[in-house]
């Protein structure tokens, strides 16, 4: 089956190499992504990604290499290849957060957080979010809750930010625990600028801190 093996070393480096590129964790990287291709955020609301273009120009080739480097069942091994790409990251984050990770590296997010803004009168508004987080070690752990913006990248709109205009949100997760975190705010926007006047979103992502340490999620 192997008919060239400097052809599928020579692809197994590029792949390793494309996959740190923009590995999932300790951050989101795929924030404000318009454009993707595999994990390659090829262009956001700033332009187009160079080093992204790279990437998957040095994807590209390291499949063209496997094919190079196998005699048959091509298209059978290219599309393991894909799935284990896409899958081999989430595995080794799941892996490391289950048995080394402490702190706020040990926190994941399931990606599915909503945020919904009431008015109650005047200036004054309601801000309900819901966060499903897991606390993958065998400690509680504490962090703050930056709340971001991700909605309306090109103007001064604020939505899911709104959030912090109470101050920071501590949050605690005990040991080993997946947990529903319900944030409930009383919002005076009267001094706030280019807020919305009610809406719900389900594109909800944050910042959680604890110290010099933050991660984006």
């Amino acid at each position: 089956m192997v008919k060239n093996k400097k052809s599928l070393i020579a692809s197994g480096v590029l792949l390793i190499i494309c996959m740190s590129l923009y590995f999932p964790f300790p951050n989101n990287q795929l924030l404000y992504t318009r454009t993707t291709f595999m994990s390659f955020p090829i262009s956001d609301y700033d332009g187009y990604n160079v080093l992204a273009i790279i990437g998957s120009f040095l994807f590209i080739f390291a499949i063209v290499l496997l094919v190079k480097g196998i005699s048959k069942y091509h298209v059978r091994t290219v599309i393991i290849v894909l799935f284990a790409y896409t899958l081999f990251p989430l595995g080794m984050v799941w892996m490391y957060q289950e048995t080394l990770a402490t702190g706020i590296a040990a926190i994941s997010y399931d990606g599915k957080g909503t945020c919904d803004f009431e008015q109650v009168k005047n200036e004054l508004f309601k801000g309900e979010c819901n966060l499903l987080m897991t606390n993958h070690s065998g400690h509680p752990v504490t962090f703050e809750v930056e709340f971001l913006d991700t909605f309306f990248p090109l103007s001064d709109t604020r939505l899911t930010s709104l959030m912090n205009e109470n101050g920071p949100v501590e949050i605690t997760i005990e040991a080993n625990r997946e947990k529903m975190v319900n944030l409930e705010e009383v919002l005076d926007l009267s001094n706030v600028p280019n807020h919305v006047d009610g809406a719900s979103t389900m594109d909800v992502h944050f910042k959680i801190l604890n110290g010099d340490k933050e991660r984006v999620m």
